[in-house]
């Protein structure tokens, strides 16, 4: 195993991925693709002058470049299309939500779309309204893509790995905070599977189901709380289609007590899914009722004290567990 930061384990896949496989074609603004604004994406320019025939820079056009992805996947290639803020998929989003989801249905199983749209996620400091959206969950209700959410960068790189690989539309959402995390990855070439959640920290208190940069927050709230006798458990889905119901239940069914955290929008949310699917599946195992922490419902503000105010913050996150547990 080796320690790395979540920028380097997700190049180290990007280019791994690229060396294994020449179907694999990589679209994106190449000054600022796969890091957004990151100072580390001197990197990710190293990795396209290595392979220049293959990382292609599109104009500005996420629906045109998005369909030109699309076809491509149809015709044999393996496109992984970067978006960079996530809030520009809504200008590809029939190309997305209504094309390549539905391609390989409404061929009764002829076409596939083996594309990977890359997305960069939640509030970032400052990115106001328009540079802010987490759409994962708008995304959720197209049935026909599978949705991505490492936390990790051991999870980045393996997720990413079984993202370019799959016969699938992914969407495969990062979150720019993310990048300077680290921790371990494995030596060898593993990809960690769809459908497979991870307990990140056992506890017997109360389970927290977080995705992407809320796990870290919600460990690192989880710690502070373990030296007041709050012992959490941190459930993370790792991916949200396919969801592991089983793991998220078996914590639930262990604890009894329920805090989601995520940063979608609080109305029809990931987070609002998953409490209703909790509670529908296991309202007779809870002790208290559950609690959601999550973006609240008005566009994301610039200045950063608002930004803070409405953001799913640790100490949100701590006064949720808290409630539970009493």
């Amino acid at each position: 195993m080796r320690e790395l930061a979540y920028y380097e384990a997700k190049l180290e896949g990007l280019r791994e991925i690229l060396a294994a496989d020449e179907r694999v074609h990589f679209i994106t603004e190449i000054a600022t693709g796969f890091l957004g604004l990151s100072p580390h994406r001197v990197h990710f320019r190293q990795i396209a002058s290595s392979f220049p025939d293959r990382v292609i820079a599109p104009p500005i056009s996420e629906l045109a470049f998005c369909g030109v992805a699309i076809g491509a996947a149809m015709a044999g290639l393996r496109p992984i299309v970067d978006l960079i803020t996530a809030s520009f998929a809504f200008e590809a989003w029939p190309q997305i939500v209504n094309e390549a989801a539905n391609a390989f249905y409404m061929s009764g199983g002829q076409t596939r779309a083996p594309v990977v749209f890359h997305l960069l996620h939640g509030l970032r400091g400052a990115g106001a309204a328009q540079h802010s959206h987490s759409p994962q969950a708008m995304l959720w209700n197209c049935p026909g893509l599978k949705i991505v959410l490492p936390s990790s960068p051991r999870d980045v790189k393996g997720l990413l790995k079984t993202a370019a690989a799959s016969d699938s539309p992914t969407v495969f959402i990062d979150h720019v905070l993310l990048f300077e995390y680290r921790g371990s990855v494995p030596e060898n070439d593993e990809a960690i599977p769809f459908g497979q959640a991870e307990i990140k920290r056992s506890g017997a208190d109360v389970t927290v189901v977080a995705t992407s940069l809320m796990v870290q927050r919600s460990l690192a709230v989880a710690e502070r709380l373990a030296k007041d006798g709050i012992q959490v458990e941190v459930v993370d889905p790792r991916t949200i289609v396919p969801l592991d119901f089983d793991t998220i239940m078996g914590s639930v069914e262990k604890t009894g007590r329920v805090v989601v955290v995520d940063e979608c929008h609080q109305s029809c949310g990931v987070a609002a899914e998953l409490v209703a699917r909790i509670a529908e599946a296991g309202f007779d195992k809870l002790k208290a009722p559950i609690r959601r922490v999550v973006t609240l419902d008005v566009p994301i503000p610039f200045s950063p004290r608002l930004e803070e105010f409405v953001s799913p913050s640790e100490a949100r996150i701590a006064e949720a567990i808290r409630a539970a547990a009493r």
